[in-house]
């Protein structure tokens, strides 16, 4: 059974899906939106993977703790990023300076974790 974090973290994969297939449909009208897409890109391939960091935490497979840290770490970097790509496409303005850096750094640091986390041997 999903834990409450799990439970957010599906939620908020689920949302960051959506998000980037109505990031994707906006950028195709509007023209010069690059950055647009490239927000809803980003945002369509990492929802799968937090995803399945989550169901891999769920099952066991790996080391729950570490496994759900970077898929919140990921969720995180992806709306940092991806929210200020966007943001600076529909309304000109920043999240706040050097939000989409600071969310690529948070990403990579995901992607570190998720690798860690299959690598730590998992208690049953």
């Amino acid at each position: 059974m999903p834990t409450t974090p799990d439970r957010i973290l599906i939620a908020l994969a689920a949302l960051a899906g959506g998000l980037g297939v109505a990031a994707s449909a906006a950028a195709a009208h509007i023209p010069g939106a690059d950055s647009l897409k490239t927000a809803a890109q980003f945002l369509l391939f990492h929802a799968p993977a937090i995803l399945a960091l989550t169901g891999l935490a769920a099952a066991g497979l790996t080391h729950g703790i570490v496994t759900r840290i970077a898929a919140a770490a990921l969720m995180l970097g992806l709306a940092l990023f991806s929210g200020d790509l966007a943001l600076r496409a529909l309304s000109g303005h920043a999240l706040f300076p050097a939000a989409a850096p600071s969310g690529g750094i948070v990403l990579m640091l995901g992607w570190l974790g998720a690798a860690v986390a299959a690598c730590l041997p998992v208690r049953r």
